[in-house]
Order: C-alpha cells, then structure tokens, then sequence
C-alpha cells in the first residue's frame, strides 16, 4: 500500500508559502509536510502559522556533513540540504513515496500540444505519477516547467531530467550533489551510472520567475551568479556538461548537456543490425 505525501522544501518565507494553500485549492487532499532547516531565523514563523505537525526541522549542519558540496564556501542558505534530508525524514514518517517542492508554486496544470490546463484534482495527477515512477523503476519523475515548452510541442513525452517537482520513494534513495545545481548535478551524475530520470512533459508547473522573490535560493545566485551555479555541473560531469550562454530577454550562462555523452545510449532491438 502506497503512503504519500507532499513535502514543500522552504526557508525564509514562513508569510509566502505559495504552494501551500494552491495544492489544497487544486484537490490535493493528502499529508503536506513543510521541511524548514534549524538555522532558518523564521522558524517561529512558520509554527505560528502552519502549526508543530505540519512544520518539519532538520539539522542542516548534520546533514551537510553527509552531503558533496562540492565547494568550500560553506554555503548554508542552499536547499541541497533540504532535498537530502527529505529522504531520511519520509522514512521516519512511515512514508512509500513523497514529492518534493519548492514554495512558490501558483499553477498546476496538464500540457496537450499547445495549451495547458489547470488541474483540478491533485490527488489523481500524484497518483498517476507515483505510478509511473513504480513501473518505469525511476529514481525519480518530475514534472515540466515553461521552459520545455518553448517553442511548441516537440513530440517530446519524456526527458532525461529531473528539476523542482521530484517524485521520489524512500526505498530508491539518491543523494543530491553540490550546493548549486543539484538538481542538474544530480540527474546528469546518477545517469552515468545508468539511473533513470524523467521529465514528463503532459504535466507542468510554473512558479515565480528565478531571482524574483526574497528568501529561499534568490540571495546565493545573487551572492554567487549564474557563473558558479552553472559550473558546478561541469566539475561534477566534466565529460558532458559544459557552460554555454543562454539567449532571453536577459542573457546569462548556463550548462549545456551533451546527452549523448551523459548517459548510457542502448539502441531499441528493432533497429539494431543482426548477426549474420
């Protein structure tokens, strides 16, 4: 029997947790857990205003002792922590699976080929999405954001990635790498070794625009810049990720993956050459 629940990784914004009350007008009736690290000064706040059963604390210097970093800046304000420590707190809930999120969520919605929908009931898009990640034997699922669709659709269900909504189960643990990027540094690192990650893209979220909002993980890419962020994922995976510049309204750097060097490349048997 499946336990779930969903987990909303914050820190600094105990009056701005977006995701919360948007899950519960979207039909989401399940568990949700708030994971806040003891060196968030807003603690207090965040009790206050949600209540000692919803709200979670973890040891974050505890769990960055266990953590890659990747660095010596001796970054706290990161969420890499946060992602960690999910997995070690589920299990001590009595949890199967769990989906990590962010706090800043404020659109859930299904993707056909050229427009999206808002979902009404929550509950069932968890639920399909749990099972897809039993059944593919995923480390992990998540869903897309507005930039995997850029452009229209690509014909594209599924990518080899995995960033802000991770469904997880506790018995498939892997660790989240690096104080910036993890996400990326993760899903590219536990490729090569053959794990799977999938964007599913007939699902999307969106959330405030990156760098927009006080709190959370706006003042370390200020702090540090795009530069850093992006180059993390090079050190991790120098072989297939490298740092490219990203053309928008507001141009920065960016890691660019070389897929065909990231992961392992095993060609379908119904084009593969037979032995003579």
């Amino acid at each position: 029997m499946r336990n779930f629940a969903a987990f909303i990784l914050t820190h600094g914004r105990p009056d701005n947790v977006i995701t919360f009350g948007k899950l519960r007008a979207l039909g989401y009736s399940g568990p949700i857990y708030l994971i806040v690290d003891n060196e968030d000064a807003t603690i207090d706040r965040y009790f206050a205003n949600f209540g000692s059963k919803t709200v979670i604390v973890f040891d974050k210097k505890a769990m960055a002792d266990k953590c890659d970093e990747a660095n010596n800046f001796d970054d706290q304000n990161v969420v890499v922590h946060a992602r960690n420590a999910s997995f070690d707190i589920a299990e001590t809930l009595g949890l199967t699976h769990f989906v990590q999120l962010d706090d800043d969520y404020f659109l859930f919605m299904t993707r056909d080929d050229v427009r999206g929908r808002t979902i009404r009931n929550l509950d069932t898009a968890f639920a399909v999405t749990c099972d897809f990640l039993d059944v593919s034997g995923a480390a992990s699922v998540a869903w897309s954001q507005g930039g995997d669709h850029i452009g229209g659709f690509s014909g594209v269900r599924l990518k080899r990635k995995a960033m802000n909504t991770f469904f997880c189960r506790v018995d498939r643990r892997f660790w989240f790498l690096g104080t910036v990027n993890e996400d990326v540094n993760t899903y590219v690192c536990e490729g090569q070794r053959g794990r799977l990650f999938f964007t599913f893209t007939g699902l999307q979220i969106d959330q405030k625009e990156t760098q927009s909002q006080a709190g959370g993980l706006t003042d370390i890419y200020l702090q540090r810049g795009t530069y850093v962020k992006s180059f993390t994922s090079v050190l991790f995976c120098p072989s297939s990720v490298r740092v490219a510049m990203m053309t928008s309204k507001h141009r920065r750097l960016h890691h660019l993956i070389d897929w065909g060097a990231a992961v392992p490349c095993i060609v379908p048997e119904c084009v593969q050459k037979k032995s003579c």
